[in-house]
């Protein structure tokens, strides 16, 4: 398959799988909130408002087994859209011409995606019918390091692209604000969508590449200094 051929794939798949964590990441959601762990997220009346009318209204789609059962099975979602813009961002890193602290910002925000890619797996790829030690040993040595790598490198990452003038802008605006749009999220769904922010930053990204819009810094941008 020709390289560009290729990346083009990965950026129309980096798209759409932004787009289904977008929804089936809010059934994990309230998947969650059905468990007896997930019930204290209602507590905020901000998840509260929107979950509990919306579990009575998709309660078929989370009925089907028991709630960690249906919890885990939501959850496995969340492996495909962390490797799409994983893959995606280095796609998009191979594409650029880096140095000084853009080259350590990329490999920063690549080291948290890989790293959080693994945790999902492992937190969700590695049980099915009910949830066991192992998603409390990767929620504290898999999924909240990588969230951390995640959300900070994908700041240093997207303040260095706009600098840079990297095109789609949304793509360094998502990023750079990756950290506050977290938090925002935490106060409506679950942890899982924390990362929603950089699957869309690489989603448009990737979609731009589709249509071979994507283009390098302007000649004139200058990388940010070591």
């Amino acid at each position: 398959m020709h390289t560009d051929t290729r990346d083009r794939r990965i950026g129309q798949i980096a798209w759409v799988m932004a787009w289904v964590g977008l929804v089936v990441g809010q059934f994990h959601a309230m998947a969650r909130h059905n468990t007896a762990d997930g019930k204290g997220d209602l507590e905020m009346w901000t998840t509260r408002v929107w979950s509990d009318p919306a579990r009575k209204l998709f309660a078929p789609l989370l009925d089907w087994g028991t709630p960690d059962a249906v919890y885990l099975t939501y959850g496995k979602i969340w492996f495909p859209v962390f490797l799409a813009f994983t893959v995606c961002a280095f796609v998009v890193r191979r594409r650029q011409q880096t140095r000084g602290f853009a080259t350590f910002a990329w490999r920063f925000a690549l080291l948290g995606y890989c790293w959080a890619t693994v945790a999902v797996f492992v937190s969700y790829w590695t049980q099915w019918t009910h949830t066991t030690s192992v998603l409390d040993l990767a929620f504290l040595f898999l999924d909240i390091p990588g969230l951390l790598l995640t959300l900070l490198g994908s700041t240093m990452l997207g303040i260095t692209l706009l600098r840079q003038g990297f095109r789609p802008r949304a793509t360094g605006w998502l990023l750079t604000l990756a950290i506050p749009i977290a938090i925002a999220l935490q106060l409506v769904t679950s942890m899982g969508s924390a990362a929603l922010s950089v699957a869309f930053a690489f989603g448009i990204a990737g979609r731009a590449l589709a249509r071979d819009q994507v283009t390098a810094p302007a000649p004139h941008a200058a990388a940010v200094p070591g």
